[in-house]
């Protein structure tokens, strides 16, 4: 049986269709799976890491304003259907599933103009413009968030499954995590990232905390910059000669996520559906920073959803400061009741079981 996948660009595309893929592999024993992205974005590096087979096509995304950019741009949407094709027709799969990003565009509309069977994966509250143009040739459309359906003008197509999140997120032996990470898992541990590409304010207000912790050998930090963010953070580290202790680390990302994930007493973090997904799935308590210009704010409602059900706090990014977040992190390590009850919640919201509703809509496709 041969599945096809495709979705990329950011972490949350890629991360869901890598666990669709894992489980793909669980359900069928026979599945061959090739993987389609591009080479500019993040699935170049991350997919081949999980053992898949990676092909590229060319494509890229349209701006929201025309400019001379807009011709090349469907110059490489034509190349793109042309590269898509090209692989579709050689490796001729029995599914196509599309988890969004525009490299899925050519990919799923070449494989519904073949009559294979398509499914595309939306992961936010608002669809995202490439799945809302796909919806309307693909056979299945699996949604994360009730409010998504109203925007797909094909109900019929459409079932509520929540975001796919990794299998060895939720199945991980914490002792190894520990020693893997070089964390005591006596002393407080703090996870921060700006989701998968970084993020500007938390990296501005995370050198602020890490200043102030640098002689602090109470808690233990690691942070992930994003690789753009990460070689002006190392130099404003040393042009204000902070010399980093080993309990403070600095990384551009981080593949370890899920023992990062699992060990983590609190987690700093922005909001989007798939990192929302994953800290709820392990149950553990966040600071939620959404970023301020994603399209129609909506990280802040996924921040506000968890936080009025008690498993997060939510700092918005223009009252973000170093001095605010400090001042947050060290009221919530040191009342562990309150981040017991927030684990609690947090873990209350997880939705464990979306993959493998994805994949019952696969069955039924291919069956």
């Amino acid at each position: 049986m041969k599945f096809l996948i495709t979705g990329g660009g950011t972490g949350g595309h890629i991360y869901p269709a890598l666990a669709i893929a894992n489980k793909i592999k669980e359900r069928y024993k026979d599945a061959e799976i090739l993987y389609i992205g591009t080479k500019r974005g993040m699935e170049n590096e991350l997919v081949p890491k999980e053992g898949f087979k990676f092909e590229t096509i060319r494509v890229k995304g349209f701006q929201r304003k025309l400019s001379k950019d807009t011709f090349d741009t469907i110059k490489e949407l034509f190349l793109g259907i042309n590269d898509a094709n090209r692989i579709v027709g050689e490796f001729k799969p029995n599914v196509v599933i599309g988890t969004g990003g525009y490299v899925c565009g050519p990919v799923v509309f070449v494989a519904s103009l073949k009559k294979i069977p398509t499914l595309i994966h939306e992961q936010n509250a608002l669809p995202g413009v490439t799945n809302k143009i796909l919806s309307k040739f693909v056979d299945k459309i699996a949604v994360s968030f009730e409010e998504s359906k109203k925007f797909f003008k094909n109900q019929e197509k459409i079932k509520l499954t929540g975001n796919p999140i990794r299998t060895d997120i939720v199945n991980l032996n914490k002792q190894e995590a520990y020693k893997a990470l070089e964390v005591n898992p006596n002393l407080p541990f703090i996870l921060s990232f700006g989701g998968s590409g970084g993020q500007k304010k938390l990296n501005d207000a995370m050198f602020e905390v890490i200043k102030k912790n640098v002689n602090n050998q109470t808690v233990q930090m690691l942070h992930v910059t994003g690789k753009r963010f990460y070689s002006d953070f190392i130099n404003r580290l040393k042009n204000e000669k902070i010399e980093l202790s080993s309990n403070i680390k600095i990384v551009p990302y981080f593949f370890d996520m899920p023992k990062g994930l699992n060990i983590s007493d609190l987690v700093i973090t922005s909001a989007g559906a798939i990192t929302i997904a994953e800290i709820t799935a392990v149950g553990v308590p966040s600071i939620l920073i959404p970023k301020a210009y994603t399209t129609e704010n909506h990280q802040e409602y996924n921040a506000r959803a968890l936080e009025k059900e008690g498993a997060s706090l939510v700092i918005l990014e223009k009252e973000l400061t170093g001095e605010k977040l400090n001042e947050k992190i060290y009221e919530l390590i040191k009342d562990k009741p309150k981040l017991d009850d927030m684990s609690k919640n947090s873990k209350r919201l997880g939705k464990i079981d979306a993959t493998d509703k994805i994949l019952d809509m696969i069955d039924e496709l291919i069956s």
